[in-house]
């Protein structure tokens, strides 16, 4: 136990360099208030002590504003920045060296029984204000880009941005993954803008079409200055 809340003290104070000293992130990183608790919830959840289960991710929520339901799976070394509004289902599987930032949705769709949260694989960053809405998978070492809506499987090593999320960045080979806290990409602020190319590429069409057009005025003006010329 106490070599667990060693890791989830130095999961903290290595991805974020706003983390001076042990003692200030165990008296204000409200994400590892939440953590501790949801270990305690969770304990009482699987034993079937569910009101006590809820009456502790209840009291959790009012102090830390990240509500996790007792009944979510979270693996080891999760990272929790910032977490006002972080919302997370009840079966919802959260993997290995995960990263979550503030407002984040893990959350079902409708009232269907059994698994209706999505699975966040290892090394995942899902990023400010993203929700990824139902079963699915989210693959392993993937990022989320800030205010996505996902809502469908994305696969490992991927990329996902905009409403609904779309894939546009995913490796042509699966590389091998290194379980080391250095290759937890935080970098969720550099992702491609699929609308910004799409846009770029339009005004690359346009300009040739602008183009073309004004070669066809300036041969139409030959062949009328043609005509126009006096005959010897």
């Amino acid at each position: 136990m106490f070599k667990s809340l060693r890791n989830d003290i130095r999961v903290i104070k290595d991805r974020d360099p706003a983390a001076k000293n042990t003692l200030e992130v165990l008296l204000c990183y409200s994400g590892l208030h939440a953590i501790w608790a949801h270990r305690l919830a969770h304990f009482f959840y699987k034993h079937q002590w569910f009101v006590t289960a809820r009456l502790i991710s209840t009291i959790s929520r009012f102090f830390t504003g990240i509500e996790i339901h007792p009944g979510a799976q979270i693996g080891e070394g999760l990272f929790i920045d910032h977490g006002m509004g972080i919302v997370i289902g009840e079966t919802t599987v959260i993997g290995n060296n995960v990263s979550l930032y503030q407002g984040v949705t893990l959350g079902g769709t409708g009232k269907e029984k059994g698994k209706r949260h999505p699975t966040i694989g290892d090394y995942v960053v899902v990023a400010c204000g993203a929700k990824v809405l139902g079963s699915f998978t989210v693959g392993e070492s993937s990022k989320i880009g800030a205010g996505s809506v996902v809502l469908k499987e994305v696969p490992p090593y991927s990329t996902v941005v905009g409403i609904p999320g779309r894939v546009v960045v995913q490796k042509g080979k699966r590389l091998k993954a290194s379980h080391s806290e250095r290759d937890v990409d935080l970098n969720h602020n550099r992702l491609p803008d699929p609308i910004e190319d799409q846009i770029i590429a339009l005004q690359h069409q346009v300009a040739l079409l602008q183009h073309r057009v004004e070669m066809m005025d300036h041969q139409q003006d030959e062949r009328c200055v043609g005509k126009m010329r006096p005959l010897k």
